[in-house]
């Protein structure tokens, strides 16, 4: 069994920051295989941020030069940097892993708004 939990989510104003973390509980393969996605009502589940094979961040084009994905192995967590928040980045936000099939986060609101 493997259990990711989520935390920082919450409301902030435009060109605000938000730092959410994902911790990994149970053995996983590698913390490469962890990422960030995001949803809102109605649309597909897309990707925000993820790792290559070989570690690299990769970014969403939505979200480069505002998001950090980053990771500490000896905690088995991932966090993501928002930063200059918009309206439009706000959604559900989910981290995930494979693991023989997809493991899902239970889900943080991040809503941007004035």
């Amino acid at each position: 069994q493997v259990q990711l939990l989520e935390s920082g989510g919450g409301l902030v104003q435009p060109g605000g920051s938000l730092r959410l973390s994902c911790t990994a509980l149970g053995n996983i393969r590698s913390i490469n295989l962890m990422g960030w996605y995001r949803q809102t009502p109605g649309n597909e589940r897309e990707l925000v941020a993820s790792f290559s094979s070989s570690g690299t961040p990769i970014y969403t084009d939505s979200v480069k030069g505002r998001f950090t994905i980053s990771k500490d192995n000896a905690k088995n967590t991932i966090s993501l940097q928002m930063n200059s928040l918009k309206p439009e980045d706000t959604a559900v936000y989910y981290c995930n892993v494979w693991h023989d099939r997809w493991v899902w986060g239970q889900g943080t609101q991040v809503t941007v708004s004035s």
